[in-house]
């Protein structure tokens, strides 16, 4: 009997190491992103507080939207018609406004000197080689968990030249100044 139990025992381990699922290595090893969906903060009666966080590769402003999401509101907008909520951080600000029902109504995001997507920087040094990314701002806007503004404010140098850039975030340059 002691046997018996003993190979089942054995049996059952190889054929669970057996069932795990083995890694493709015809993958190049990038990881894809996929959109991510709109966050609920909260519900507000009838309607939801939605807030679309950014894919942004910088560390902080990922960490200021995560803050802002466990953010718990309470009942601190009772008594006014908007109630707005400022967080800030050394490289930037995260403003957002609620209604009187307690439902978010727009955030505005204001960072400076943030690492870039490798889009934004790839375009940039394509339309103009030999130059240097030396100052970067990025704004991202929503109203009503709609993304309105998703930009970053270039300056770019070569020797004592400099320009002015507003790259969206595909990496399409939209003003040079």
């Amino acid at each position: 009997m002691k046997r018996f139990i003993i190979v089942l025992l054995f049996l059952s381990i190889i054929t669970a190491s057996y069932s795990q699922e083995k890694e493709n290595s015809s993958t190049d090893g990038n990881i894809r992103i996929e959109e991510l969906p709109g966050v609920v903060i909260k519900s507000a009666g009838k309607d939801f507080s939605v807030y679309l966080p950014d894919r942004n590769p910088d560390k902080d402003v990922r960490a200021l939207e995560e803050e802002f999401i466990a953010y718990d509101l309470g009942k601190d907008y009772e008594g006014y018609e908007t109630y707005l909520v400022v967080m800030k951080t050394d490289k930037g600000s995260l403003s957002a406004t609620y209604n009187e029902n307690g439902k978010l109504t727009s955030v505005v995001e204001n960072y400076e000197n943030v690492r870039l997507p490798s889009s934004v920087i790839y375009s940039v040094y394509k339309a103009f080689p030999g130059w240097k990314i030396v100052n970067d701002k990025f704004l991202y806007s929503q109203k009503e968990g709609d993304i309105v503004k998703k930009e970053y404010n270039l300056r770019i140098k070569k020797d004592k030249e400099t320009k002015k850039l507003v790259v969206n975030a595909n990496g399409d340059i939209v003003k040079g100044i």
